[in-house]
């Protein structure tokens, strides 16, 4: 695998991300080749299109760029329209004089129409909640990257985590059979009176132990694959091997304090708490502008109509003018509110500290990782070539008489397990070097497109449950169809 290099694309806005340039390039690139086992760029794929905890990111992201037209909508003009029809009955009686009651209907209809237009000409506190609407947008922007990339990291993780498992479950395997054929040879020894019935035991106890080994790693590679499952909501029979030639090499470029510097001005998670700062600051201002006036104009326009025999004709009436409205005194409310909001600009801060102080000590531990992880593969790779040397001397010195079987079993059992070693170290490269970039901001569809390139046509197959579990295990795996939003305006 070639160093992976830092991207040059950094989200800015939210329309970066409503776009969602990331699907179509892995898309694109899933696409290119035949049909054949799934790799990773086809299962990156799924996952961006079906994961549950991306799909709610996203909506929460529409919801809060939602949440800043409502804010606004205060600002432009308010028209409203206001109706009437009434039916009126009346009772009335007069006596004294030479008056008598009569002469004017006792029911009538009337109706009325109301028209009222405003327009807000200065509202500090409205325009403040814009702005404050829009870091939020910020804010949710690089949460929803953090999520894009988790997503990465995680979908490679458990691509990873079963070839992992595959490999040292072929480890197990041949370990079994190798000392399975070491048990029936001490047993014919043992018939023909050339060892002790001890050696026989000491083999069929290794075996036993082998076999349990054997059936861990089968577990191993099923759970594997059904963790992958629930990240993307779909099964893969079989999914492609990594080649043996990617190369292990440190990061590049730079060294421990490049990468330190790239993620302080790269990592989502501490862009998100950098924009949450602004976030409590534009509440802190909210705040504070309702101790201002608000101004506006206003017109209304009201006309009403009856049959009355007392009334004939119509009423109507309009106004345009300037409303102004200063808030005197509050009950301290306002001041409270001010210093409750300041408090909370202040935790934002230390959040943020915080959040940059992981950060930092998150690259450098990863980095040192990754360094280590060189030098540990390369290690791991020596010490299968010596116990090799080792369990080649050993058998022949038990051929020749100078080893016993048990010193036998023992070569054997170092050599697997220096091969199991391996695979874990191998793929604890990958995974800590694909950390290191998501934690460096750094995590994007080229880093998956290089990586599955290392990706060869080998496959490794998901060994179904047993006949007549299938059925249940498909009922216990279905998770259902997501939800589909309304699609209302």
């Amino acid at each position: 695998m070639m160093p992976f290099r830092p991207s040059r694309h950094s989200p800015r806005t939210g329309r970066w991300l409503a776009r969602r340039a990331l699907l179509p390039a892995l898309t694109a690139a899933a696409c290119a080749g035949p049909l054949q086992a799934a790799d990773l760029l086809t299962i990156t794929r799924d996952a961006l299109d079906n994961n549950a905890e991306l799909a709610s990111a996203r909506s929460q992201f529409g919801s809060v760029e939602a949440g800043r037209d409502v804010q606004r909508g205060d600002l432009l003009p308010q028209v409203n329209v206001s109706g009437n029809v009434t039916h009126n009955r009346q009772y009335e009686r007069q006596t004294g004089g030479f008056q008598t009651g009569g002469g004017l209907d006792d029911r009538f209809n009337s109706a009325g129409v109301a028209l009222e237009a405003t327009q807000a000409l200065f509202d500090a506190r409205n325009r403040r909640e814009v702005e404050q609407a829009e870091r939020q947008i910020d804010q949710q922007t690089y949460r929803l990257a953090a999520t894009e990339q988790q997503v990465l990291l995680d979908v490679a993780g458990a691509y990873f985590d079963i070839l992992r498992a595959h490999e040292i479950l072929a480890a197990r395997r041949a370990q079994e059979r190798a000392i399975g054929r070491q048990l029936e040879q001490a047993r014919e020894q043992f018939e023909v009176g050339l060892i002790a019935i001890t050696e026989v035991d000491e083999a069929q106890a290794r075996f036993d132990q082998s076999r349990a080994e054997r059936i861990v790693a089968e577990s191993n590679l099923q759970v594997s694959f059904e963790a992958l499952e629930r990240l993307t909501g779909q099964r893969y029979p079989d999914i492609e091997a990594l080649n043996e030639e990617m190369p292990i090499v440190p990061p590049s470029p730079g060294g421990r304090d490049h990468w330190v510097e790239l993620a302080l001005g790269k990592n989502p998670l501490v862009l998100a708490q950098q924009a949450g700062v602004e976030v409590s600051r534009s509440a802190v201002e909210v705040a504070k502008a309702q101790r201002l006036p608000v101004i506006g104009a206003f017109a209304n326009y009201q006309r009403a109509d009856s049959d009355s025999d007392a009334i004939e004709g119509h009423d109507s009436s309009s106004q345009v003018g300037l409303s102004v409205n200063l808030p005197l005194y509050t009950g301290g409310s306002t001041s409270a509110g001010i210093r409750q909001n300041t408090y909370l600009l202040e935790s934002s801060q230390y959040d943020f500290e915080a959040q940059r102080r992981d950060t930092i000590q998150q690259v450098r531990s990863l980095y040192t990782q990754v360094s280590n992880d060189v030098s540990t593969v390369e290690a791991r790779a020596q010490a299968i070539v010596s116990n090799e040397s080792a369990l080649e001397a050993t058998r022949s010195g038990y051929e020749v008489g100078t080893r016993n079987i048990v010193d036998v079993l023992n070569a054997e059992q170092n050599l697997y397990d220096a091969v199991a070693d391996y695979a874990q170290a191998r793929y604890d490269y990958v995974i800590n070097l694909l950390s290191l970039r998501q934690q460096a901001g750094a995590l994007d569809a080229a880093v998956i497109e290089e990586l599955n390139g290392w990706l060869d046509g080998d496959s490794v197959s998901f060994r179904l449950p047993r006949e007549g579990e299938g059925e249940r295990y498909d009922e216990a795996m279905q998770i259902g169809e997501p939800p589909r939003p309304d699609e209302g305006g």
